[in-house]
């Protein structure tokens, strides 16, 4: 079983949901995001998702958009990523790490190289926006050859048709956009009618499905946290942690911002 289903499952047996925090590979510095990461899991995180920096984020909104600028400035490429997540994995070997990004670094490397160099240092799934399910079988084979997972995202729009092609080849979990934006859109969030879809979707789909963009806050994350299997957290957490001055400030930053999601979450059972 892989970490992310070991994860949930875990979690499903304990009536829980799934804390899902996303940061910026490379921001606020390189050497915070390891001890952001150990920082996260133990003010609550369930899964990490760890945005892979690029120069054209067409989802994000301009907090991401600026985080990603400032890292790639920085120099976090892909190789940064991967030995981050390996010096994670020296301490963690149980929190399952998903990358977020972008299609055109994996087509640069190959998606059978980006694999095989994602699960060497111990990712255990890769979410790319702007891959369409219509054209990822072969990534999907190749990520699944080295037992990563195709991590697939469903919105608002998603027609009856693609979502029953989303839930048949969903893996680890489906990621819904929760509203019809970018990331960090949190005045467009509609909980009510997000929820109503979230039903529709967990009636369908095998795997759990997770809530994202727009939850901004413990009362964000409790509201879609309802008929969810769990909440990804972003935009608000890059912010917070803007402009640390050292690493130990930056995870001082991030626990102190988590903290009150996953009390929230576990109040709301």
């Amino acid at each position: 079983m892989s970490r992310i289903d070991s994860k949930f499952a875990q979690l499903r047996a304990a009536h829980r949901k799934a804390l899902i925090p996303f940061v910026t590979a490379g921001d606020p510095s390189l050497e915070s995001l390891v001890p952001v990461m150990h920082a996260l899991v133990q003010a609550g995180a369930d899964v990490i998702e760890l945005g892979v920096p690029f120069s054209d984020p067409m989802a994000d909104g301009p907090t991401i958009q600026r985080s990603s600028e400032r890292a790639l400035a920085r120099g976090a490429g892909l190789p940064y990523v991967f030995e981050s997540v390996r010096a994670f994995r020296q301490r963690d070997a149980a929190t399952p790490v998903v990358l977020m990004g972008y299609l055109n670094p994996v087509e640069v490397r190959g998606a059978d190289r980006f694999a095989r160099e994602a699960a060497d240092a111990g990712v255990d799934g890769v979410l790319l926006v702007d891959l369409p399910p219509e054209e990822a079988d072969g990534f999907r084979e190749a990520f699944a050859a080295h037992g990563v997972a195709l991590v697939l995202l469903a919105s608002p729009t998603t027609t009856p048709e693609r979502l029953e092609t989303l839930c048949a080849q969903v893996q680890g979990y489906l990621y819904y956009v929760s509203l019809a934006g970018v990331t960090g859109a949190s005045g467009q969030l509609d909980t009510g009618a997000a929820s109503a879809r979230l039903r529709t979707i967990r009636a369908m789909s095998a795997a759990p499905v997770v809530a994202g963009f727009g939850i901004h806050d413990a009362a964000s994350a409790a509201a879609m946290a309802v008929d969810a299997d769990g909440v990804v957290v972003g935009s608000a957490l890059v912010a917070a942690m803007a402009g640390a001055g050292d690493p130990a400030e930056a995870a001082a930053r991030a626990a102190a911002f988590l903290a009150p999601l996953r009390a929230a979450l576990d109040q709301a059972g």
